[in-house]
């Protein structure tokens, strides 16, 4: 079953004019407080954000690749406090992927919009950006924004042929896995 949910899940960057419905977003947020992390110090902090305004303006926190959020019902943004932390970039991602799995399994899409390292501005980092919109204190990180709604389009599955098994290896670097 899980498999099946992988083979699946696709990036979905449009979205139909339906909005989330809060029982929805309890599971997703569900989702992200039950998962892994690091010595269990859940460093990650969400922001729902479901007013088309507040996505519009998050769509702009960089200048490539987050411009379908206008157009998401629903984005969740995905922080965390580093002080708790060393590794709060993995504990961040690790909840992320979870929020993206429950999407799929829900009938949702969703697409992950990566803004630490990210650049607003020349003068203005993307993470600066979605803090002032969205009241974030100096010391929360912003890991990602997670565009999430109904797919607007269908896409298929990647194919088990175009898995990259040339990228993996048994024992050995270099050493050929053969499924």
């Amino acid at each position: 079953m899980f498999i099946s949910l992988l083979e699946k899940r696709r990036s979905i960057r449009r979205y139909l004019e339906k909005p989330v419905p809060p029982e929805m977003v309890d599971l997703l947020i569900e989702a992200a407080l039950r998962s892994p992390s690091s010595m269990g110090a859940k460093p990650w902090e969400f922001i729902i954000v479901k007013d088309r305004s507040v996505l519009d303006t998050l769509s702009k926190a960089k200048s490539h690749g987050a411009t379908f959020l206008k157009n998401a019902p629903l984005g969740i943004v995905v922080c965390a406090d580093p002080e708790k932390s060393t590794v709060w970039i993995e504990d961040a991602s690790i909840a992320s992927i979870l929020i993206h799995l429950a999407a799929e399994s829900n009938g949702l899409g969703s697409c992950w919009v990566q803004m630490r390292d990210r650049m607003h501005s020349p003068e203005m980092t993307s993470e600066a950006y979605i803090s002032k919109v969205l009241n974030i204190p100096e010391r929360i990180r912003v890991e990602a924004i997670i565009a999430v709604g109904y797919p607007a389009d269908k896409k298929t599955g990647h194919s088990r042929e175009e898995l990259q098994y040339e990228k993996v290896y048994f024992g050995t670097y270099g050493k050929p896995y053969r499924p």
